[in-house]
């Protein structure tokens, strides 16, 4: 069993990658708070931690369950709105239109999930399975259906803008 960090070089080290995590699972509007929630409750649960532990695995998990959290409380909260549109909009309308979190956001849940978890945290697809549920085969499948995906969004060109 190795000795553990202080738990302040924890967040120092894995801080950006939760807080990438968290913006990339609930958008920029919810991901700060997602970010506290899940640094509150790993400083609560860090004593018991194993020494040999994969902290960054560990705290994308918290990550993880507080993303839950946060959209199951939004879910039961209205919404105000000034005016009601006459007529529905299309979903996702719009979601090409500007940066690469909103169609990362555009995305299923499970593809959303894995791309962050994989991508942004760097965490192996066994890893993401044992998080989000099922198999590292299906998280790779989740993962590389999503970023097909970001692809047909964003396609690669070269730097005078040219298809490449």
């Amino acid at each position: 069993m190795s000795a553990k960090p202080p738990f302040e070089a924890i967040v120092t080290a894995h801080g950006p990658v939760v807080l990438r995590v968290c913006r990339a699972v609930l958008g920029w509007a919810d991901a700060d708070d997602a970010w506290s929630e899940t640094f509150l409750a790993a400083l609560r649960a860090y004593p018991e931690l194993p020494g040999d532990a994969n902290v960054e695995a560990w705290l994308v998990r918290i990550a993880h369950n507080k993303a839950i959290d946060l959209t199951r409380a939004a879910a039961r909260r209205a919404v105000p709105v000034a005016d009601l549109p006459e007529h529905p909009t299309a979903a996702g309308a719009g979601q090409h239109e500007g940066d690469l979190y909103s169609s990362l956001a555009a995305l299923p849940r499970k593809q959303r999930e894995t791309v962050a978890y994989h991508y942004l945290a760097g965490l192996p697809y066994a890893e993401v399975a044992a998080i989000i549920g099922g198999s590292a085969e299906a998280a790779r499948k989740s993962a590389s259906d999503g970023i097909a995906r970001l692809r047909r969004a964003y396609p690669v060109t070269d730097q005078n803008g040219e298809p490449s």
